[in-house]
């Protein structure tokens, strides 16, 4: 099997508001889960319970993503910084 090789440059990412865009998501994900939360009962009669807990676990996560994109955006602008001086 041949191994492929691109024929450009990859294009640089995209840079635009990560933190707000990851908190805007993490909220998104405990509003469903807390909008789902009164229907526990159908979603259990129904086998369907773990749509809430996904929706609790991405809450979770995207609190995790939070503190990591804060991080990384304060890294990003220190490095900037330094790099002006």
């Amino acid at each position: 099997m041949a191994k492929w090789t691109p024929k450009h440059e990859a294009p640089e990412p995209l840079e635009g508001p990560v933190v707000p865009t990851i908190i805007g998501g993490t909220i998104v994900w405990f509003v469903l889960f807390l909008a789902q939360l009164p229907f526990y009962g159908w979603y259990s009669d129904h086998g369907h319970t773990w749509w809430i807990w996904t929706c609790l676990a991405g809450g979770g996560l995207g609190l995790i993503g939070v503190w990591y994109v804060k991080k990384r955006d304060a890294a990003i602008k220190r490095a900037e910084a330094a790099r002006s001086l």
